[in-house]
This record gives C-alpha cells, sequence and structure tokens, in this order.
C-alpha cells in the first residue's frame, strides 16, 4: 500500500518532472544521449517519496527512463538525419547485436541488486569522459571502422552498457565512433539512431522483468515501466529535443567533446557517491 502524498509534494515533483524533461530532450538532441542520467535521478526522488520499495525502485527508474527516451531519441535522430551527419550502414550493422545486448541487460535487472547500476554509471561514464576531455584525437584505434565481426561486439556491448543504465547509448556510441577518427558531429547523430533501437527494446525488456514484481510497484505500471512517468515527461522531452540538436550542429567540434565529457563527469561523480 503505497502512502498518500500531500498536494505541496505532487506539485514539486511534477515542477521535477516537467524540468528534467526539459533537460533530458536538450540532451538527446545535443549530445546525442537519451538523458538517462537525468531522468533516473529525478524519478528515483519521485517514486522515493511515493513509497516504492528499494528492492525494485532503480529497476523502475530505468526502465521507464528507457521509455521516456523513445520518442526523444527518434525525434533527435530526425532532426540530424535532416543534416545528412548519419554515418550510413552503423546503425545497420549495429542493430541486432544492440537489441541482443539490451535483451542481456533487462535479464539482469530482474535479479540484479540497484548498486549494480550505479557502478555502470560510474566505470562507462567516467572513462568515456575522462577520454575525451584529455586523451582527445592522441589516442585511436584506427582510421577506419573495423569489420563486422568486431563492429558486433561493440554493437552488444552498447546495448548491454544502455540497459543497465536506463540511457539510449549514446556516450558508449560517441567514443567508439571518436575512437575510430569518425568526428563527434557524425558520431553524435549516428548515436540518436542506435537510440531508438536500443529504448525500444529496453522499455519493452524492462516490462516484461518487473511483470513478477507488480505487487511491489506503484500503481499504472507495466512491468518496469511507469506508465505515469511516461505520460508525464516523454511529451516535454521530445518538444525540447530539436532545439538540443540545433544548438549541437552551431557549436565548434571542441567545445561539444568538452561539454559533453564535463556533463557525463558529473554524472559519473553523483553515482559513485551514492555507493558509499
Amino acid at each position: 500500500m503505497f502512502p498518500p502524498v500531500s498536494l505541496h509534494e505532487v506539485l514539486w515533483l511534477a515542477l521535477a518532472t516537467v524540468v528534467g524533461g526539459v533537460i533530458t530532450g536538450l540532451l538527446a538532441g545535443l549530445f546525442g544521449i537519451g538523458g538517462g542520467a537525468v531522468i533516473v535521478p529525478v524519478l528515483y526522488e519521485i517514486f522515493r517519496v511515493l513509497g516504492v520499495p528499494e528492492e525494485v525502485r532503480m529497476q523502475l527508474c530505468i526502465g521507464t527512463s528507457l521509455a521516456i527516451i523513445v520518442p526523444t531519441s527518434l525525434r533527435a535522430y530526425r532532426t540530424h538525419r535532416s543534416k545528412g551527419l548519419v554515418i550510413p550502414g552503423v546503425i545497420r550493422l549495429w542493430a541486432i547485436p544492440a537489441v541482443l545486448g539490451v535483451g542481456c541487460g533487462a535479464a539482469l535487472a530482474a535479479v540484479a541488486p540497484p548498486d549494480v547500476f550505479k557502478l555502470a554509471f560510474v566505470l562507462i561514464l567516467g572513462g568515456i569522459g575522462l577520454k575525451i576531455l584529455f586523451v582527445r584525437d592522441r589516442w585511436s584505434l584506427g582510421a577506419g571502422l573495423p569489420g563486422p565481426g568486431l563492429m558486433s561486439v561493440y554493437g552488444f556491448g552498447i546495448g548491454l552498457g544502455a540497459s543497465l543504465m536506463g540511457a539510449g547509448g549514446g556516450s558508449l556510441v560517441n567514443i567508439v565512433l571518436t575512437l575510430y577518427r569518425k568526428p563527434i558531429h557524425n558520431a553524435v547523430a549516428t548515436a540518436a539512431g542506435l537510440g531508438v533501437l536500443i529504448t525500444l527494446a529496453g522499455a519493452i525488456g524492462y516490462a516484461v522483468a518487473g511483470w513478477p514484481h507488480l505487487a511491489q510497484l506503484p500503481p499504472l505500471s507495466l512491468g518496469f515501466v511507469s506508465l505515469i512517468g511516461l505520460v508525464v515527461m516523454a511529451p516535454v522531452s521530445t518538444l525540447a529535443a530539436p532545439y538540443g540538436a540545433r544548438l549541437s550542429h552551431a557549436m565548434s567540434r571542441r567545445t561539444l567533446e568538452v561539454a559533453f565529457s564535463c556533463f557525463i563527469l558529473v554524472v559519473a561523480a553523483r553515482f559513485l557517491a551514492a555507493l558509499f
């Protein structure tokens, strides 16, 4: 039984959800990421006040985040594609391996403790941010993308990591493509496209994974996906996504890199602190 929430709490939580939706949409367009690093903390606070048990709260946040990101990623991708920045063939090559990785991540969500997801944020985002900020182009894995075998491995890893973080995989896509000397603007555009597949598959996977836990979840939850959170936040983030994409096109490559790395380092630090 979930405790009643005061009108004052509802208003503040609604405001936080709207603000989180705006930031999420801007980040999706600006960096090609789904914005899960913003959505998950906001939803975590909402579900804490509503009395969702700790054992399923993080999974509910991540599943809802993935569902929210679906329309946001789609709109950001369409904006980037109109500029001709998507790298041909990469999304098609990564599609199946990424979806398989997402499926594995969703399966882990049914049994893994919340700290697993926090640790995923710290390790993945921290490494990406430090590489972009300090290593830049001094280290690369090649002048062109590798063959289908290694690309499939990358695709699987991107899908798995994204599903554990409640994100669209944009951070991981960006780091892989820039390691092979692809311009950051093209990496961002391609990340937005793959994010559509990852978030859609992830939302379905988390809905299925959460089905056995319905007794612990709040009303109007489809497994580990809160329909209330989806309805409130998704429209706002979708409307904001094209503005972030346009801002990305107006920024220089290094400015975009620095902004991207600083953002994800802040997120990594936030979850590192939460582990202690």
